[in-house]
């Protein structure tokens, strides 16, 4: 594959999974933007080109209306030849390591989770929609979660609900951009080694690991190969789907 003209915008880029994912679609040839909000994002492309890649940072709040809407003027011809969405970036908040019951999540709390988790991908999509259907290719990743599938005595209630609803999302979408050539699909890693997962308190953790048939957390390069194999030609008949990365955790 030449995916020189190919480039890969990830959003939640600045570490952990989202910077693996820039790591590896970078090495198969796509010139990527790593989108974050933290200021940080900026090192990890640094690090990228560093490697021999294409990268560039942009600090971005996803759910910022007016921030994604100016993309493509900040990003200029690299938006022109967008071909990759990966939609990665979400928080799980913790209180010492430990979810909050539904009857103690603060609204405004459950409307940042939604925001981010949810409605970025959404804005984020839209924007590239028309950049995508133009070329007649594209790819676009929905990062969503086992918590999606299954109730978690780990993330709150926001998160599940968010990630679900990015599922449906994603379907939705496959349905919309298939005559043109854009396949949407998911992926849902399960417990991945993590800054999010580092949140969680280590007996959590450990449980959480005990019910995992291969008996360990996944790595960030193990969910990147999987977005990756989605984000390639040989994935053209792949489209709608969820794919579980998730040691076993979960079998539909």
């Amino acid at each position: 594959m030449d995916n020189r003209d190919r480039v890969a915008l990830v959003t939640g880029a600045a570490r952990g999974i989202g910077a693996s994912i820039a790591r590896k679609l970078a090495s198969v040839g796509h010139p990527v933007v790593l989108a974050d909000v933290l200021a940080s994002v900026e090192d990890t492309a640094a690090a990228i080109r560093a490697e021999g890649y294409q990268a560039q940072a942009v600090q971005l709040d996803v759910s910022d209306e007016a921030s994604v809407a100016d993309l493509p003027q900040r990003l200029g011809g690299w938006w022109s030849d967008l071909g990759v969405i990966v939609n990665n970036a979400g928080i799980s908040p913790k209180v010492e390591g430990r979810k909050r019951l539904v009857e103690d999540i603060p609204l405004d709390e459950w409307q940042r989770v939604i925001s981010v988790n949810l409605t970025g991908p959404f804005l984020l999509s839209r924007r590239a929609i028309p950049a995508l259907k133009r070329r007649r290719w594209g790819r676009i990743v929905m990062m969503t979660s086992q918590a999606a599938h299954t109730p978690s005595s780990i993330t709150g209630a926001y998160y599940g609900a968010s990630k679900s609803g990015l599922m449906g999302f994603a379907r939705t979408l496959a349905l919309e951009l298939g005559p043109f050539g854009v396949t949407v699909n998911s992926v849902a890693p399960g417990r991945i080694k993590s800054e999010m997962v580092a949140g969680s308190t280590q007996a959590a953790n450990e449980a959480f690991v005990a019910s995992i048939p291969v008996g360990r957390m996944g790595e960030p390069n193990e969910v990147a190969e999987v977005v990756s194999f989605l984000a390639s030609d040989a994935a053209a008949y792949l489209t709608g789907a969820t794919l579980d990365v998730t040691g076993g955790s979960y079998m539909p």
